[in-house]
């Protein structure tokens, strides 16, 4: 080192970064060895942060301003370096810039489709992308979590590793939205919004700021778009006379020729003959299932019976609940019974002589 570049090494009067690019998230200031000097001006302009780095431990952390270096503005690095009286020397530290603008138009995208849960499709696969926003918001803790020792750090060292948090919580959360696939695209907005909302917390652990996801496209396998295609067409299809009469009126309306009449009308009534044949054989394949499988009549009503106990009317109850109460002595010879048809009460003797079985005649009298 010649005398002159140890002299300007010494005298270091003006700390800044000027930033011209669009994707520098931090800046350290050059060094190479040199010291910087008591009373050096430091500038930090807006959307920046300057860092204080001693000895590899992060000091101070100043906002936009223009500071004078001394001990009441380093208050942190001066405690590390015991300058408890102040110091008249230059001293050694690191000053990392770092920037806290927003970095914008960040790409992020499925590499393989994901596996979601579908209240319609109970399962499909997805492929989405679009991009986001991100902002430094702890630049301690960014330096410290992410840019370690990196005197240039920009956006496409870390893209990757968000694009990776990103989709790794994305099935998360579209399960947890419950939102049908068939209307996510009408909600793009409000599922961005949400999904901003479900992993910003994963963003603030390195110290960034999420501040918006937007979703682009969300797209089906071939295969399911293809069977959507179809349901489509034939949904199209139940409307094929509507279609027609439309075409017809149309191709009046323009003056069509002749030929283009005639063809017209030939489609028209082919139209309506392969309406009037699917109807036919609609109607044909309900009468043949009908003929070929009779309907068995309903089944019989079962009879509802009631008794008479205490003076209040219990029931109703089917044959088999009144077998039952015979058997454990709920329901006695002399005990009421009434159901639908009978003018009045009944005892049981009579009305249910067949569920009590043979009754043997009254003894003989006694002998004389």
């Amino acid at each position: 080192m010649g005398l002159m570049d140890w002299i300007t090494g010494q005298f270091i009067d003006v700390i800044e970064w000027i930033d011209d690019s669009h994707d520098t998230m931090v800046w350290r200031f050059p060094r190479q060895g040199n010291e910087i000097k008591y009373g050096a001006k430091l500038i930090v302009r807006e959307s920046q942060v300057a860092v204080f780095v001693n000895e590899g431990e992060i000091a101070d952390v100043m906002g936009p301003g223009t500071y004078e270096l001394e001990t009441k503005n380093l208050p942190i690095l001066s405690s590390l370096q015991h300058w408890d009286h102040g110091f008249n020397s230059p001293f050694k530290a690191e000053v990392y810039f770092v920037s806290t603008k927003r970095f914008r138009d960040l790409k992020w995208g499925t590499k393989n489709p994901i596996t979601v849960r579908d209240p319609e499709f109970a399962m499909v696969r997805l492929r989405a992308f679009g991009t986001y926003e991100i902002r430094v918001k702890d630049a301690a803790t960014f330096l410290r979590e992410i840019v370690g020792t990196d005197g240039h750090f920009t956006t496409d060292e870390i893209e990757g590793q968000l694009t990776n948090l990103i989709l790794s919580k994305l099935a998360v959360v579209i399960g947890q939205s419950k939102i049908p696939v068939l209307d996510l695209a009408a909600n793009y907005e409000i599922f961005g919004e949400y999904i901003t909302k479900g992993i910003s917390p994963y963003f603030e652990e390195y110290g960034l700021d999420l501040l918006k996801i937007l979703v682009e496209n969300i797209s089906l396998p071939p295969e399911v778009e293809e069977a959507l295609d179809k349901r489509s067409s034939r949904a199209i299809q139940g409307n094929l006379d509507d279609y027609l009469k439309y075409e017809a009126a149309n191709s009046l309306s323009k003056g069509g020729s002749a030929g283009d009449m005639a063809g017209m009308g030939m489609g028209f009534s082919l139209g309506q003959q392969m309406a009037q044949s699917m109807a036919n054989s609609m109607n044909q394949s309900q009468q043949q299932t009908q003929t070929s499988t009779p309907t068995p009549p309903p089944p019989p009503p079962q009879e509802q019976w009631f008794i008479a106990e205490n003076g209040q009317t219990k029931g109703p109850f089917s044959v088999n609940d009144v077998k039952n109460m015979i058997k454990n002595g709920t329901i006695k010879q002399e005990t009421f019974v009434w159901k639908e048809g009978f003018d009045g009460w009944k005892e049981a003797k009579d009305a249910l002589a067949q569920y009590f079985g043979a009754m043997p005649p009254p003894p003989p009298p006694p002998p004389a």
